[in-house]
């Protein structure tokens, strides 16, 4: 049997039992460990932070994941536009990252949240909610970023199901529909754009008076894309799944589904309590082997970048992890 048929049958819980190696010193939290010290603690356990454990555990590093268990794209059903893994659930993704990394006894798991951060002498201590403190030489934020909901009824459950914000990873599913863009100005247009590509009927909700330059809006007419500036008060859904969209004149449209583009915040204070910059979007600013601007604290996924996909925040952790490996065998050999 596949591990999609296991899923079909029994769901995640049934694959986790049907897998080779059991997660007990992983997956269920060790949260009693006697050890507060580590090479490395990774401070989010989801794509990215699981990827440079794995990098990390290959190569015999000391490492700990704090971690709550709550992903962002929690309430996204599919994730697609990831090798091997289109189509599968994020949770089902993530079970099977945990599984392959418990078989490396140097990584290890805290359920919870990393609150408070520090540099002392030999690197950085870093306590949870429960109060427990460890150290580490080197220290990594994998910690996503929060999405900050709009004020219009209905739109944060239809979030990451059938209102989505990238077209590589959502748009073959919810191609050929009757779309809207909610969003104004070059962010629209950009979605537009690649969006045009997927359906043609597309309609741009501005929220207020559009903001695109003449060549811009000649570009969208010939399209035949509409620009709508009435602001949103509902979405109309069933189960997360779009159905209208109410405005706050009072006039309402069918619509099967919306990208949208809506601010966002670091998900832990931390890093900038150590000093890490942000850019001028609000992500950490990391270089190409993703280090931040403070010595000895790295960066991945979707926190310090603006490609947000498994993919990336997979590769991201990758790189982040080999680059922690080799300072600290520089360090130390």
């Amino acid at each position: 049997m596949t591990r999609r048929e296991i899923i079909k049958l029994f769901g995640v819980s049934g694959l986790l039992l049907a897998l080779p190696r059991p997660l007990s010193l992983f997956a269920q939290y060790n949260n009693k460990m006697n050890k507060k010290e580590f090479e490395v603690i990774i401070i989010g356990g989801s794509y990215a932070g699981l990827s440079t454990a794995m990098s990390l555990g290959r190569s015999l590093r000391n490492t700990l994941i704090i971690d709550s268990g709550k992903p962002c794209n929690r309430q996204t059903p599919h994730s697609h536009n990831f090798l091997t893994q289109d189509g599968s659930t994020p949770i089902e993704i993530s079970e099977i990252a945990k599984s392959q990394i418990s078989k490396y006894e140097s990584v290890k798991f805290y359920n919870g949240i990393a609150v408070s951060g520090k540099r002392i002498k030999k690197g950085f201590e870093i306590t949870t909610t429960f109060g427990d403190i460890f150290s580490a030489k080197k220290l990594v934020f994998a910690t996503g970023i929060k999405d900050i909901m709009p004020d219009i009824h209905g739109f944060s459950q239809c979030w990451g199901i059938s209102v989505v914000h990238c077209p590589y990873c959502h748009g073959y599913e919810i191609r050929n529909k009757k779309t809207a863009i909610i969003a104004n100005g070059e962010r629209a247009f950009h979605l537009a754009s690649l969006v045009n590509n997927l359906t043609k009927e597309i309609t741009i909700i501005t929220s207020g008076t559009k903001d695109f330059e003449e060549n811009q809006l000649e570009k969208l007419k010939q399209y035949n894309i509409k620009i709508v500036e009435k602001q949103i008060s509902e979405i109309e859904h069933q189960n997360g799944q779009l159905e209208k969209i109410v405005f706050k004149n009072g006039s309402t449209e069918n619509f099967e589904c919306a990208y949208a583009s809506i601010p966002f915040e670091q998900n832990s204070n931390i890093p900038k309590e150590l000093g890490c910059e942000l850019t001028e979007n609000g992500h950490i600013k990391v270089n190409f082997m993703q280090k931040t601007t403070v010595e000895d604290v790295f960066a991945c996924g979707d926190n310090s970048s603006m490609m947000r996909s498994v993919a990336i925040a997979v590769s991201s952790g990758n790189i982040s992890g080999a680059v922690i490996n080799n300072e600290l065998t520089q360090e130390n050999f």
